[in-house]
């Protein structure tokens, strides 16, 4: 593998958010232990969600990584499609507000939950801005 995926949840032109794939060249390190170039972070946060835990629609305030570390969590879309996010998994969160937009949950963001019989345990990294 020369390229790592990045799975990115944005805001398309018709504010609607909506996932994507992009490749990040793994051009740094050795054959042995191949790397990207280092991406600038502005901090982290950890989270563990319980048992149970469900989000209403919402758009990420700050473009992140978030990175599943124990449980599963289920990431749902405006149009009714989910995708499912397990220990040691991750995405890009960048469906922010569209300048100038009022927030209208039955448009813009996403909505999470935890499943399963674990709680969710994520750690977010900021993008840099």
């Amino acid at each position: 593998m020369n390229t790592f995926i990045k799975t990115v949840l944005f805001t398309d032109a018709d504010g609607r958010a909506r996932f994507r794939e992009e490749n990040i060249e793994l051009s740094e390190g050795s054959p042995a232990a191949r790397l990207s170039p280092v991406v600038p972070s502005g901090g982290y946060q950890l989270r563990e969600s319980p048992v149970g835990f469900r989000s209403e629609f919402h758009c990420t305030g700050a473009p992140q990584w978030l990175f599943v570390l124990q449980g599963q969590m289920e990431i749902g879309l405006q149009d009714g499609s989910t995708r499912t996010f397990g220990p040691g998994q991750h995405f890009f969160s960048a469906d922010t507000l569209p300048a100038g937009a009022v927030f209208d949950p039955a448009l813009h963001g996403h909505c999470s939950r935890q499943l399963g019989d674990q709680p969710l345990v994520t750690v977010f990294v900021r993008a840099e801005a």
